[in-house]
């Protein structure tokens, strides 16, 4: 006659507490990794096409500025309200630069910004300013949308929630 093991044994294997201690060590550490340090957001909209569709899930590393300051091509979550609610953009312009779009091209005190990650593009034409000493100016990377249909501008250090990783 074959012995079938019990629902228990199934579930917690030949030793249960050390099964169990091993799912709450696993449970408090996905809390914490995706609660403190990693935050799940879903891109919405096509903004930042090619880089990322509408609908896709992202990453966003909480830790990325905790030693250090966003760099301009580093792609960031800007809060809204709350931590899941954010916009994905690039950042192309850093505290205290000046920045314009003339026809299409993003020129930072100047000099044309070269972006390989813009694969469509139309004449955006927006005026030159100063950005603040805590002001980052972020753009998305689909600039073949109107421009009136896309959010984009300076935005304060911290409202900057994260690197955007995946």
């Amino acid at each position: 006659m074959i012995r079938l093991p019990s629902l228990r044994r199934i579930v917690f294997g030949s030793d249960p507490r050390r099964t169990t201690v091993r799912i709450v060590v696993l449970a408090a550490a996905s809390l914490i990794t995706f609660r403190w340090i990693l935050i799940p957001v879903r891109a919405t909209g096509d903004s930042m096409l090619p880089t990322y569709r509408s609908g896709q899930l992202c990453l966003v590393y909480r830790l990325a500025y905790a030693t250090g300051l966003p760099s301009r091509g580093d792609v960031v979550a800007i809060r809204l309200a709350g931590l899941h609610a954010v916009y994905v953009k690039r950042v192309v312009a850093l505290p205290g630069e000046r920045i314009e779009i003339a026809k299409g091209e993003v020129r930072v005190n100047g000099t044309a910004l070269r972006e390989p990650y813009v694969k469509f593009r139309t004449e955006w034409q927006v005026p030159e300013v100063q950005l603040g000493p805590t002001e980052y100016y972020v753009i998305g990377d689909n600039r073949g949308m109107p421009a009136a249909a896309h959010t984009f501008g300076r935005v304060e250090a911290g409202r900057i929630a994260g690197e955007v990783m995946f």
